[in-house]
């Protein structure tokens, strides 16, 4: 019983550190895409991905400034880093 709670236990952390943050912004409020993908442009991003999380945050996957690969999760109304991997 204990190894199966244990196994479920690390089943459940695996995930959660997987989903990524949660925004709570009402969509009327979010930044416009376009407007939002040229501020990142204009701060140096390059974007290969860009999508609404499940959490309904705006995720990139790409390049930064200096080229390192990217996963970052942004505030959809402010463009605020909320989780960057």
């Amino acid at each position: 019983m204990f190894k199966a709670l244990t196994t479920a236990a690390l089943a459940l952390t695996a995930l959660a550190a997987q989903a990524g943050p949660t925004c709570q912004v009402s969509p009327d409020k979010w930044m416009k895409e376009t407007d939002f993908k040229a501020r990142l442009s204009a701060d140096g991003y390059q974007i290969k991905t860009f999508k609404v999380s499940k959490g309904q945050c705006y995720e990139i996957y790409g390049f930064d400034k200096s080229g390192k690969k990217v996963e970052i999760y942004f505030d959809p109304a402010t463009a605020a880093v909320l989780e960057s991997k």
